[in-house]
């Protein structure tokens, strides 16, 4: 009978020396290539995804084709995690099978049942289930250790502190798996969709704030004078769901300055515009530079047209999403002691501001000040019919008429304003004259530009 030899080691050098070493080594150069590919995919889903809209605006300054292809692939941002989740998990599944064929070819057969038996053999039977064990600890555990430290953690920490060098260096390859895995990453992206669209009808149906306003109003019905007390509650249950881009102003109506604005130039937008902060850019209105303060010009409005007030611009500027959720940002608002937002879209453009007051607003109402234009937005003509400014808001909109902010979320898609639900019907940009009617509710284009429609008229139809 021969004896069991004591060490791993032996066998594993008995079994190089006697069999296969270059089955053993292009085996081991797989897996270290395998470990390589995981490791740079993982770090890239770290690198695209913390790219800020400073990153996003210093690729579009460089203009060089490896940014554009880096700018290309994070407007896509599914199809993106898509390609990468699904390339990852191929990489990984194979590590794991190479990794197994790996231990087959170098560990001897029947190797952990002879070290079981001699195991029992000193301490008795108590260890039968010692071969399957060590087994498990060599083919999985390890294996899993490994995976994890090099194909994961140690790729996306480089990743988080490197994600615009990561970011380029990983865009080619991920454009060419983009296109090879793209009839796989349309389908879980469908399927995903169709997750999320189920999830959230059911999150939406699950509490019905209709029947809370309804409760609202039944419990303030037997008062007088209790429209404000209502409006206010609603506006608190409300609060949570609301989005900054519901409520912020779009970039068309912001008065912004360019850095190179002449000193009389500026001190003559602020008095006739009476804001306290105007967003300062260069250029152009994405590229923002920082925010002015209209109090840090009180003690220089002696100066002549030279002054350099570009010194008095404060550089820290708060960008939100526009998915953000308002009772977050005034969390943050707070928290930083700060009074306006930047909000920017998905592609790190810059698509308007929001204020502290916009947010406040929400919850109190309309806040008027001495320096607010206090010409109406609207026209009400009688109960049924109204005249309204293409930028009016949907939920202002909804407000005035006396309907559920719901009332047209079938068609409204991603507009924000009464204009915008007409685009969505319409689908292009109307005339004049031009009528489209949606349920009870009928519009027509009193005017309009060749870029925006300006007035429309809503009729409630009996």
């Amino acid at each position: 009978m021969e004896p069991d030899p004591p060490l791993l080691l032996y066998h594993t050098l008995l079994f190089i020396f006697n069999g296969p070493l270059w089955v053993v080594g292009i085996s081991f150069l797989g897996l270290l290539i395998l470990l390589m590919c995981s490791a740079l995919i993982s770090g890239s889903e770290v690198a695209y995804f913390s790219l800020d809209p400073n990153n996003i605006r210093s690729l579009e300054e460089e203009e060089d084709e490896l940014s554009q292809r880096v700018l290309d692939l994070k407007h896509k941002p599914k199809r993106l995690l898509a390609t990468i989740l699904i390339f990852n998990n191929f990489i990984n599944i194979a590590i794991v099978i190479l990794s197994y064929y790996i231990f087959q070819l170098v560990l001897p057969e029947g190797i952990f049942t002879r070290w079981a038996a001699g195991i029992n053999g000193f301490f008795g039977s108590a260890f039968q289930w010692l071969p399957g064990a060590l087994d498990f600890v060599l083919t999985t555990i390890i294996v899993t250790f490994i995976l994890v430290l090099f194909g994961e953690v140690t790729p996306k920490i480089y990743a988080n502190l490197n994600n615009l060098k990561f970011a380029r260096f990983m865009a080619s390859p991920l454009l060419g798996l983009s296109k090879i895995m793209m009839p796989i990453s349309s389908l879980l992206i469908r399927v995903t969709d169709k997750i999320e669209n189920r999830v959230e009808a059911q999150q939406q149906g699950s509490t019905n704030k209709e029947d809370i306003d309804r409760a609202i109003d039944l419990a303030m019905s037997e008062e007088e004078d209790t429209e404000e007390d209502a409006d206010l509650l609603k506006g608190i249950i409300k609060f949570g769901d609301m989005s900054v881009k519901q409520i912020m102003r779009s970039r068309v109506d912001v008065t912004a300055l360019d850095i190179d604005t002449s000193y009389t130039e500026l001190l003559s937008t602020i008095r006739s515009s009476g804001y306290s902060r105007i967003p300062i850019y260069k250029e152009e209105f994405d590229k923002i530079e920082g925010i002015l303060y209209g109090k840090d010009l009180i003690s220089h409005l002696d100066k002549n047209d030279d002054y350099r007030w570009q010194e008095l611009v404060r550089r820290n500027v708060l960008y939100v999403p526009e998915s953000k959720k308002i009772n977050e940002l005034l969390k943050e608002f707070q928290l930083r002691r700060m009074h306006m937002a930047i909000v920017v879209d998905e592609y790190g453009g810059s698509s308007g501001i929001v204020t502290l007051e916009d947010v406040m607003e929400e919850v109190i109402g309309e806040i008027k000040d001495e320096f607010d234009d206090e010409e109406i937005d609207y026209v009400k003509l009688d109960d049924t019919n109204y005249i309204f400014e293409g930028k009016t808001m949907i939920n202002d909109v909804c407000r005035i008429i006396g309907t559920s902010v719901e009332s047209f979320d079938e068609v409204k898609g991603d507009a924000d304003s009464i204009a915008g639900i007409l685009l969505e019907i319409i689908g292009h940009i109307p005339k004049s004259g031009k009528e489209a009617s949606f349920e009870q509710y009928k519009f027509r284009i009193l005017s309009a530009n060749d870029r925006r429609i300006e007035r429309i008229k809503l009729t409630i139809v009996e």
